[in-house]
């Protein structure tokens, strides 16, 4: 999951974003919410997280593109922390053309209603 996991944090950390994310990628935190395209929309969605430091780990549960099970935790103090499913699709040169993003953390509704069942 290496390529997948570096386009997370090359956009978190301000890291080369060109190296592993197309100049047109799509970005969305929720299959249900219009994508962010391109580099400067992209990076608006995460300005609010810059200077925040945060660890991930992330497995790749099916290749096909790829989809990954990523954990991040804000650190320092710790006051938030993840489990996503990320969906990535990859462009003929690798790097990624469409990211969409599945998060859950402790305590969040799962259903419809709000109300964990």
């Amino acid at each position: 999951m290496g390529r997948r996991v570096r386009a997370g944090v090359a956009w978190r950390r301000r890291r080369s974003r060109r190296d592993v994310v197309t100049d047109d990628a799509a970005y969305r935190f929720s299959p249900y919410e219009p994508s962010e395209v391109g580099h400067e929309a992209i990076k608006a969605l995460w300005s609010d997280d810059a200077g925040k430091s945060f660890s991930m780990h992330a497995e790749v549960v099916a290749v096909e593109g790829a989809v990954g099970r990523v954990d991040v935790g804000y650190e320092t103090p710790v006051t938030q922390e993840y489990r996503d499913v990320w969906i990535l699709r990859f462009a003929a040169d690798g790097r990624v053309a469409d990211f969409e993003e599945w998060a859950y953390w402790p305590g969040k509704p799962y259903t419809a209603a709000g109300e964990p069942t």
